[in-house]
């Protein structure tokens, strides 16, 4: 046994021995940090084959609860016959609450009370600050499919659905006051101390540091807000969250997008500034914009919306990048009727279904490109003039996740020509395949390392039973420490990046919940009856 082993679990032994394991200065104190304890093996191991590590934190360590949460856990493991993905499920579907839950107040002390301002913020009310993992900030997109896997347990769990209607409180005060930024710092009223940045940045509209951590304009940042809110209410009925801070974070949402609609030259074809600029110092092209940080020229008259930056944060080539505003259209479309069966604004509910109406229409007539060797597909990002780009990336939204994130159905024609292309090389140039491992990448992560993200996107978008086992099984064999990595080197799967990556493990939670109720037989074994949670 390594001494670092011995260290943390005398650490982890103090941090449940302490007589006031509730009080987070003490706790801040004797629980081991997360990064370094994700990077070592502990015990006890499963059973099967790999043996793999046990990583959840001691109790005291964790930063919240749910019995709900824990049964899932226990009806789960107690079902799967591989004991490798148990202890992975184990260890990954709770990831995000026992690891990146930074502050949670439901609003009932004095001082949470009143309201606390942050660069205009109002810090009132139910609020929850939910990190990415590694990084002491919250990014908009991360934290929304952080919290996916609990959404349908949070009417049965009041501290859940408490944490959950905290976390679109509090991300309705980012979008207020920062709508192009998608990275952000601790609220004021946690007591947190912002995350320091070694970024040097110019960017247009200005933001308060010590309110953002990052501000990279990202169209589906916005669009997971949207996103939030609505799985919320798809899985509780609940309408609690329609504040009027919420709905003027969606009025900011929708001048947001009008502003990034705007093409590159007016009807006189002169230029003209966008309302977003964004210029970095650094030596990787992928980090900044080009064009004294305008970006490569739009066309008027597509209807798309621009983003400057993917959800990997690299910068988009072409602007106007087809899964985001496949997803925003989507989730319009689902505001606009969580808005109706409130009794809300009919004006409002009519003008958010035109919209998504409108985006869906602009994608197919824009996104969708004829391709030499795989007919009619859905190409990664256009520019209005003609100019596409063929490539898919890991992160969601991505072209493999149009079925995930319900634009259109599996089965559609376009879609699986889109996807035999992408899930190729010789139709993309970011498939990665090597001796140890494959998949998806993109350059976030440089030429040799896939996303095992792509592989459960690709595993929840299939009905081939050998596929969506294949893949879920190199997820499982790349994942030796436990936890699911942001990349893997497809020549060496003990080369990784990111120990501790909150929504890789959401994903892969997901994936086999998301099995287990379609197709429990792969998992559970033959003849087993589906489990929903609920």
């Amino acid at each position: 046994m390594t001494l670092s082993v011995i260290l943390a679990a005398s650490l982890l032994g103090l941090a449940n021995a302490l007589p006031d394991r509730d009080n987070p200065a003490i706790l801040k104190r004797a629980c081991p940090d997360y990064v370094s304890y994700a990077s070592t093996p502990h015990a006890p191991y499963s059973e099967g084959p790999l043996r793999l590590p046990y990583q959840r934190p001691a109790e005291a360590c964790r930063t919240f609860s749910s019995p709900a949460v824990e049964k899932v856990i226990d009806d789960i493991t107690s079902r799967l016959t591989d004991k490798d993905l148990a202890q992975l499920f184990r260890n990954a579907y709770p990831n995000t609450l026992d690891t990146t839950i930074r502050w949670h107040t439901n609003g009932s002390s004095s001082s949470t009370k009143r309201a606390s301002t942050q660069s205009g913020a109002q810090w009132t009310g139910t609020q929850t600050f939910v990190v990415t993992g590694d990084i002491n900030a919250e990014w908009l997109r991360d934290s929304t499919n952080q919290l996916t896997n609990y959404q349908a347990l949070a009417s049965k769990d009041a501290n859940l659905y408490s944490l959950i209607l905290g976390a679109i409180n509090t991300q309705s005060e980012f979008v207020i006051q920062s709508p192009y930024c998608n990275a952000f710092q601790p609220p004021s009223l946690s007591g947190i101390k912002p995350e320091n940045s070694t970024q040097t940045d110019k960017v247009h509209p200005a933001y308060e540091k010590s309110f953002v951590f990052e501000c990279k304009y990202e169209l589906d940042s916005l669009a997971h807000f949207l996103l939030l809110g609505t799985e919320f209410h798809e899985n509780t009925g609940s309408t609690d969250f329609l504040t009027d801070r919420w709905y003027k974070a969606l009025q900011t949402v929708l001048r947001t997008i009008d502003a990034q609609s705007q093409p590159t030259f007016d009807s006189k074809n002169q230029f003209v500034t966008n309302a977003y600029t964004f210029q970095r110092q650094t030596t990787l092209g992928t980090e900044t914009l080009s064009l004294e940080g305008v970006g490569n020229p739009l066309n008027s008259d597509t209807g798309l919306i621009r983003s400057a930056f993917r959800p990997s944060d690299d910068a988009t080539i072409f602007g106007f990048f087809i899964p985001p505003n496949a997803m925003m259209s989507v989730q319009l479309q689902k505001t606009a009727k969580v808005i109706k069966a409130a009794g809300g604004p009919d004006d409002l509910v009519k003008d958010l279904q035109a919209r998504g109406e409108k985006l869906a229409k602009a994608v197919r007539e824009h996104g969708i490109v004829q391709h030499p060797t795989y007919g009619d597909v859905y190409a990664f990002e256009v520019d209005g003039y003609g100019s596409r780009v063929l490539m898919d990336d890991a992160n969601i939204p991505s072209l493999l996740s149009l079925p995930y994130l319900g634009f259109l159905d599996k089965s559609d024609t376009v879609y699986q020509n889109t996807r035999k292309m992408i899930t190729s090389k010789s139709g993309n140039p970011y498939y990665l395949e090597g001796p140890a491992f494959r998949g998806i990448g993109g350059p976030h992560a440089g030429l040799e390392n896939a996303w095992p993200m792509s592989l459960l996107v690709a595993a929840m978008t299939s009905d081939d039973d050998d596929e969506i086992l294949t893949n879920i099984n190199l997820v499982r064999d790349s994942s030796l420490l436990g936890l699911v990595h942001e990349s893997i080197n497809v020549n060496n799967i003990k080369d990784y990046t990111r120990p501790w990556f909150s929504w890789a493990n959401s994903v892969f939670a997901q994936t086999i919940l998301k099995v287990a109720a379609e197709k429990p037989h792969l998992i559970f074994g033959k003849g087993a009856k589906p489990y929903t949670v609920q």
